[in-house]
């Protein structure tokens, strides 16, 4: 490894949450400056090839991620037919909880601070996720989400929070500003311009990776 080089180590990883065993992959650096929690939404899961990019640059600046499937690999075949449970926010709130307490009960995460980065409907349960674990949830990022979906309990949220909106996704800026109204905490909303919902542009999701970093490094390792 040569002088200044991060070095990462990769492992898959078996959650319990509940009644279920929930699957996912822990990158951490040598000298963490924090571990941020991936929640997935909308059919999604921790193959998502935008997460993987966000997590892979959040590696880049020494920041540990997690990237963990919310449902089981019977559940999201349900839900591919029945896009039921994507919407299902207290149950992807129940997972994540529980993810929660199992990253920061291990030896490597101990010492550190944990984030959240969500993405469309898993932004709501990151959001709720920080009401129901204060101490724990230092920060959450939020792309393309939908905070609006965590109702009035979104004011309860204390961690600060980045809300990061294409600028061609006129419904969901609209959405993320009526969350932002509720919230009490330092919330900061970033339009991307030019993107659509998915950062598909070409830079868009640089632009995305880099204001999570900046937000992350600053609010868990500050």
């Amino acid at each position: 490894m040569k002088a200044g080089e991060t070095f990462i180590d990769h492992a898959s990883v078996s959650v319990p949450a509940g009644e279920v065993v929930l699957h996912g992959d822990l990158s951490m650096p040598s000298k963490p400056k924090g571990v941020v929690l991936f929640a997935h939404g909308s059919g999604s899961s921790r193959h998502s090839p935008r997460n993987r990019y966000v997590a892979e640059a959040l590696n880049e600046h020494s920041l540990g991620t997690l990237l963990v499937d919310l449902l089981t690999a019977e559940e999201e075949q349900a839900d591919e037919v029945t896009a039921r449970l994507r919407f299902d926010i207290d149950l992807l709130t129940q997972r994540l909880v529980a993810i929660t307490d199992w990253l920061a009960s291990l030896p490597q995460v101990r010492g550190h601070e944990i984030g959240l980065f969500g993405a469309s409907t898993g932004a709501a349960a990151a959001l709720l996720t920080a009401v129901e674990r204060p101490e724990a949830i230092k920060a959450v990022v939020s792309r393309g989400g939908r905070p609006d979906l965590a109702g009035s309990t979104a004011s309860l949220v204390r961690a600060p929070t980045l809300l990061i909106v294409g600028g061609g996704d006129t419904a969901v800026i609209r959405m993320n500003r009526d969350a932002m109204a509720l919230m009490r905490c330092k919330t900061e909303l970033e339009i991307v311009p030019g993107a659509t919902h998915l950062f598909e542009e070409r830079g868009a999701l640089a632009q995305v990776a880099s204001l999570a970093a900046e937000w992350f490094t600053t609010h868990l390792a500050g």
